[in-house]
């Protein structure tokens, strides 16, 4: 075998790879679509597609993780490759993770489909939107090594959080207003949740690139906003009670 053929070899497999993330990517982010259409919808089979889909992505984590396994100990590369395969062993758990979270905003669509609607749906679809397409940039700065389109995408965590603890807050008073909608809102606020963490995770994928194209970690707090935990709602006073 000759030198040539060798390299050759070596920058297949790389590339196939690449396109491995890519499409665990796109698998991710069509799981995110299926789940808040069944959620907006009220689709039960829908969101039991999107449950079953799963595996896919869970199967497909698994051939990654045995591909770059298989690399470091073959190839064993140096360097920028080494980065780049190491980004790819951490990138895929953060993808599945994110197909994860698809599957419970699934099942619990499945859940709110059997209650009355609380409120109209429509903080939760503007905050998926744009989840995956932070998902889409940071994939597409994965491409590319682009260092600052992952930064932005790391930036843009923020206003997520910003959403979701407007949503959180909003939810709370509705509950307290009417206690027949809490159920309902209790299994909302756990979607928001998991789309929130979905865009935690496209920011630890932001970290990895930075870390794959320029060598050191981010040497800057993650820009979290995230205040949930620490909302307080008031009671709501009945100025006719006694």
């Amino acid at each position: 075998m000759t030198q040539e053929h060798i390299v050759k070899s070596y920058d297949e497999e790389l590339t196939r790879l690449e396109r491995s993330i890519r499409n665990m990517g796109v698998m991710a982010t069509q799981q995110i679509d299926g789940a808040i259409k069944a959620l907006v919808d009220r689709d039960p089979i829908l969101a039991q597609r999107v449950v079953d889909g799963d595996k896919e992505i869970d199967n497909l984590e698994t051939e990654i993780h045995e591909f770059t396994v298989r690399l470091l100990a073959l190839r064993q590369p140096m360097a920028r490759d080494l980065r780049q395969i190491v980004a790819a062993l951490r990138i895929a758990p953060d993808l599945e993770r994110i197909g994860d979270y698809a599957k419970n905003v699934a099942k619990r669509s499945i859940a709110l489909d059997r209650m009355p609607p609380a409120k109209p749906i429509v903080t939760i679809p503007r905050m998926a939107s744009i989840v995956q397409e932070m998902i889409s940039d940071v994939l597409g700065a994965f491409d590319t090594g682009n260092v600052e389109k992952a930064r932005e995408v790391w930036e843009r965590d923020a206003v997520v959080d910003d959403i979701y603890d407007s949503l959180f807050r909003e939810l709370l008073t509705y509950m307290m207003e009417d206690p027949r909608t809490i159920s309902a809102c209790t299994h909302l606020i756990f979607i928001a949740k998991n789309i929130e963490r979905m865009g935690d995770l496209a920011t630890n994928i932001a970290e990895t690139i930075h870390f794959q194209v320029e060598g050191v970690a981010l040497d800057e707090d993650r820009p979290k906003h995230d205040r949930a935990s620490l909302t307080i709602v008031a009671p709501h006073n009945d100025e006719n009670s006694d």
